[in-house]
């Protein structure tokens, strides 16, 4: 998720270019004026040689990112018991709860495109401190609220923005610690979100029938406030080179790979957070299983996603390379959509949750490192994602309440918004794979770029 550029000589003089990893080439004129605004002149342009790729000045900037993605992501994620709660409690359609949890994801990538690109800038630790901040505050917010509109603002915007502000320049600052293992070293910091998805469900499951849903969620952001302390305490921004980088770089789009890939994205997260954040309700719902249990279904997708990530990040940096298992990992998912169709007891949701954790976290784990592989130039490596990340956070706004109100249109059941969930996600990994194989062809052809 980071804003990174390599100088050209460095790119030059660098070991050859992983598995769908386009071949840097001198920046043409035309690539100069790609875009019609820029930000500040103090933006990232290049990488240096010695980035560290180890140690503990490079490690502990993962901890600190894990630790953001936990505050961020993973109450996000977590969404699902929440989701359950305010249905049951307060009588709600599935539709109307889950714009909540929407808006929280959307406004996450949202905020996220502005926030790394002011963190390029050097404003890493403000916009920490500032996303935990608000994050935070949210949860208290959440504890008083007693309306659904309420919940919307604290739990909905305010979490979203807080959440938006807090992870990118932690997750960017990754990047430009480590080369060689950067798939591997993300997809490790990356792991906060499944770390989060598991601690911020089970305190409020657990806590709930003891000591309430308003202290549970103030237990959250205490625990919040010393993960936040300790992430920033953590955060050491590297200090690299500035010169001027866009906002928006439309001729991205000029890029046929660039746009598969992009257009793919768009119809996998408008499902991937569907599965994830209804999970919980179709165990209680459909198995009617008790909610205890029906959290635990959540913790074991999570906790299985924690050991995937990081495992085919080793294999997309040594050697699949990250579009192609990503791309494997989406279809994957797919199926799987599929195959909740044939849940019909416990077991079988204890071993599909274990599924659906194994694939979702590679392939969210590599979903930054892929789309790197589509930027011909380096030094707008931030632009790119940015605007990958923005258009995928419409599709995560928009997809939960999509799947809340099939499920209501056929009075409580999932099947057709299963059969909905595994198309869209599968041609979306079709998609990628196909983009895949265009990067693939376009890097053995000596560039124009």
């Amino acid at each position: 998720m980071s804003n990174i550029s390599v100088s050209e000589n460095e790119a030059s003089s660098s070991e050859p270019e992983k598995k769908n990893s386009p071949a840097v080439i001198e920046e043409s004129p035309e690539l100069q004026r790609a875009s019609s605004s820029t930000v500040p002149p103090d933006v990232p342009s290049d990488e240096p040689p010695d980035a560290p790729d180890g140690g503990w000045s490079a490690w502990s900037q993962v901890v600190s990112a894990h630790i953001a993605n936990m505050i961020s992501w993973g109450y996000g994620t977590g969404f699902s018991v929440f989701q359950l709660y305010y249905k049951q409690t307060m009588n709600l359609p599935a539709v109307q709860v889950s714009w909540i949890g929407s808006v929280q994801i959307f406004l996450c990538f949202l905020v996220g495109v502005a926030s790394g690109r002011l963190s390029d800038g050097g404003h890493s630790r403000q916009l920490y401190a500032t996303g935990a901040i608000i994050c935070i505050f949210g949860m208290f917010m959440t504890s008083l609220t007693n309306t659904y509109w309420q919940i919307l603002l604290a739990q909905g915007f305010c979490q979203g923005i807080g959440a938006g502000l807090v992870f990118m320049p932690a997750s960017a600052n990754v990047a430009v610690y480590f080369k060689k293992n950067r798939s591997f070293a993300i997809a490790a910091s990356g792991c906060g979100s499944s770390s989060g998805a598991i601690l911020y469900p089970a305190v409020v499951q657990f806590l709930v029938p003891s000591v309430g849903f308003p202290w549970a969620v103030r237990i959250c952001g205490f625990i919040s406030i010393a993960l936040a302390i300790v992430g920033f305490r953590l955060l050491k921004p590297r200090e690299l080179h500035r010169v001027p980088a866009p906002y928006l770089d439309l001729k991205a789009f000029k890029s046929l790979p660039y746009s598969l890939f992009t257009a793919g994205s768009f119809l996998v997260y408008f499902s991937l957070f569907t599965i994830l954040i209804y999970i919980n309700s179709f165990a209680r719902e459909i198995l009617e299983l008790s909610d205890i249990t029906s959290v635990e279904f959540i913790l074991v997708t999570n906790a299985i996603a924690i050991a995937a990530r990081p495992i085919f990040g080793f294999l997309a940096d040594k050697f699949l390379g990250p579009v192609e298992t990503f791309g494997l990992n989406c279809v994957a998912l797919g199926v799987m959509a599929f195959g909740w169709i044939g849940v019909h007891e416990r077991i079988a949701m204890y071993v599909y949750s274990a599924f659906v954790g194994f694939v979702n976290g590679g392939a969210q784990g590599l979903f930054t490192s892929a789309i790197s592989s589509f930027v011909p130039d380096l030094r707008k490596m931030g632009t790119w994602i940015g605007m990958t990340f923005g258009l995928c956070g419409f599709a995560t706004l928009a997809g939960p309440p999509t799947m809340g109100a099939i499920v209501d249109a056929n009075g409580g059941k999932y099947l057709w918004a299963q059969v909905w969930a595994g198309s869209t996600i599968v041609i979306r990994g079709i998609m990628v794979l196909i983009s895949s194989r265009l990067v693939s062809r376009n890097s053995a052809k000596p560039s124009a770029i």
